[in-house]
């Protein structure tokens, strides 16, 4: 007797429930590991390759620069005098690194001055930089010259200071250096 084998024609069914699961783990293990970045933007602009050889007393006190050596940051005010000498921090744990704090104070106190005095509103100031110098610092020293905080109606916020940064190079020595020593703290053109 011969036996008929019977086809039974059943569609196949996919089995995805161990795909979904795998999917249910994956997805948020991969959410959870993406790095977010924010990327920010600072406008700089770059000092004029010719300058006029005829400058007025006025634009002689519209002149601003933040030099910034290894050891401490020298303020110019007017041009080609020195106006601060920024030591930096004496103990703790920021001990030899920049008094940013320091700079941000005498910074107001120029600009105080120049509106006070001159009828100057001045919003630009030039960073000069070494070679060497760390990315860091100068970030952290354009930080420190572009605002500083303000209490305004009991809320605190940043007020501008020098919002306008230009990037140029610092001479090697400083022919400045003894003009304001570091050691004065709250140091001064007249």
């Amino acid at each position: 007797m011969r036996f008929r084998r019977r086809r039974h024609n059943e569609e196949a069914e996919l089995n995805i429930t161990s795909f979904m699961n795998l999917m249910i783990v994956l997805v948020p293990v991969l959410l959870l590991s993406m790095v977010f970045s924010r990327i920010t933007v600072l406008e700089l602009n770059l000092p004029d390759s010719a300058s006029s050889s005829s400058a007025t007393e006025t634009e002689d006190m519209d002149f601003l620069e933040v030099v910034i050596y290894p050891d401490y940051l020298g303020i110019n005010h007017p041009a080609g005098n020195r106006a601060f000498s920024v030591c930096p921090h004496p103990e703790g744990e920021l001990a030899g690194s920049h008094n940013y704090t320091q700079l941000n104070e005498a910074l107001q106190q120029i600009k105080v001055r120049l509106e006070d005095e001159y009828q100057i509103e001045k919003n630009d100031i030039v960073l000069l930089a070494q070679p060497d110098t760390d990315y860091q610092t100068i970030v952290s020293t354009m930080d420190a010259v572009r605002s500083f905080k303000a209490v305004v109606a009991a809320n605190v916020v940043d007020a501008s200071l020098f919002p306008d940064v230009s990037l140029g190079d610092a001479p090697e020595n400083d022919p400045l250096r003894d003009q304001v020593p570091c050691d004065t703290v709250t140091g001064g053109a007249p």
